[in-house]
């Protein structure tokens, strides 16, 4: 079974995001996203650290150490960024300002719950950041994961078993292998990758994903 990789699928979730949009890119994955949004699209990038109008990420001289994204990584700025307080950033955040913030998880259940922030193991470091905040306050949340854990378990589920960060809060999943809408009408595929098929994620889940 084939699917696609982070890159092509950090550029399959930058094709989705509608032009104009605001839009808040989690830590780890979702960032790739950035560098596959083109100038013309108007596209301005939030992070909840306290910057609107986030560029690509930083490479080589481009490399300012007071400069970077929510998860530490130096990033770029375009003309017109600015910079604000991190209250007002929770604020944009929680009062609805966002119309996309892309995450990654743990588990997302055809219900649309999102777990990514502790896996409730003993030795985890548990680590929310500004996700609860996300998850209830922007307009469309998607995950960006791959579709099975390193032990080939899967991580669209019927219920999350780690502890929630948001209820009913996930619209679209995008994995390695396919693409979902959750809700609450459960998961059902909009697009598989390779030569991936809909029975193929039926077993691989164990879940009656529709078409």
């Amino acid at each position: 079974m084939t699917g696609i990789n982070r890159t092509e699928l950090a550029a399959r979730i930058a094709a989705d995001i509608p032009v104009g949009a605001y839009v808040n890119l989690g830590i780890g994955a979702p960032t790739l996203v950035a560098d596959h949004l083109p100038a013309e699209r108007n596209i301005t990038l939030h992070t909840e650290n306290g910057m609107l109008g986030m560029g690509p990420a930083a490479e080589g001289s481009e490399i300012d150490p007071d400069l970077i994204n929510a998860g530490k990584i130096p990033v770029t700025e375009l003309p017109g960024a600015s910079y604000f307080h991190h209250a007002d950033s929770f604020g944009m955040m929680r009062g609805g300002h966002l119309d996309v913030c892309v995450l990654g998880a743990f588990q997302v259940s055809v219900g649309g719950d999102l777990a990514n922030w502790h896996t409730g193991a003993p030795d985890a470091i548990p680590a929310v950041g500004g996700a609860m905040d996300l998850a209830i306050g922007a307009k469309s949340v998607w995950v960006m994961m791959d579709l099975l854990t390193r032990d080939g378990v899967a991580k669209l589920v019927e219920a999350c078993a780690y502890p929630l960060t948001g209820v009913a809060c996930v619209n679209r999943v995008y994995t390695d292998l396919a693409v979902f809408a959750v809700g609450p009408d459960g998961a059902s595929v909009i697009e598989t990758f390779g030569d991936t098929t809909i029975d193929d994620l039926r077993e691989l889940t164990g879940l009656a994903l529709t078409e």
